[in-house]
């Protein structure tokens, strides 16, 4: 039998509670263990309960979204948080990503869009798009001047770098592979290396990396 994955919703409105809970209550795979209106609560009931995924509203009175995020994720490394907005391009989305948030989607997402994306972030992988992530990404960055680049970049192999920009241009690990003319597997192991390098826990978190080192640049 599959486990069920455990699942706390903060948001503070009831009636979207209401609508996200009666979506995920009805996959055989999920459950709604929590409700949080707001990132207080959130923060409370994810150290109570210990839910798998946390869908994360990112406004919300008192303590916000993007605060909520990086207590949960900095206490808590087994739960995962999957940031929700109201809009498709909001800078308070770099900032969870940042807090290390493992995913973003916009509200008006289909039922089927939430579940996957639930699935998706609970095995561990970044529920945004990469193009959706690099043109987020790249509308917030425009304004901001690059950064030195952080020391573990310094250590990374030539191929290393390399597969770090394909992954901040949207390109997936088999795109990658196609491109590089190696296999899946090789580039698999190449990303497990990256990102243990450079700190970083997914592809959302790597691709702010090599913006904010000037590696890649918006539009490209």
């Amino acid at each position: 039998m599959t486990e069920t994955i455990k699942v706390l919703l903060a948001d503070d409105h009831e009636l979207v509670r209401k609508g996200f809970k009666l979506m995920l209550d009805a996959q055989p795979d999920l459950g709604v263990v929590g409700e949080a209106a707001d990132g207080e609560q959130a923060v409370e009931l994810s150290r109570r309960l210990r839910p798998d995924v946390v869908l994360m509203d990112l406004h919300m009175p008192g303590m916000d979204g993007v605060r909520a995020t990086e207590l949960i994720t900095g206490e808590l490394p087994g739960v995962r948080v999957l940031a929700l907005s109201t809009f498709d391009l909001d800078e308070n989305v770099i900032a969870a990503l940042r807090a290390g948030a493992d995913g973003f989607l916009p509200k008006d997402i289909s039922p089927e869009e939430l579940v996957e994306g639930v699935r998706v972030v609970h095995r561990g992988e970044s529920a945004v798009a990469p193009r959706l992530l690099t043109r987020l990404i790249g509308s917030f960055v425009r304004a901001t001047p690059p950064r030195s680049a952080p020391a573990e970049l310094t250590g990374l192999t030539d191929r290393e770098r390399e597969i770090l920009v394909l992954i901040a241009r949207g390109r997936s690990n088999a795109e990658i592979a196609a491109e590089l003319s190696v296999s899946p597997s090789t580039v698999k192991n190449h990303v497990t290396s990256l990102f243990a390098k450079i700190g970083v826990r997914d592809r959302a978190q790597a691709v702010i990396v090599a913006y904010e080192a000037a590696l890649i640049h918006p539009g490209e």
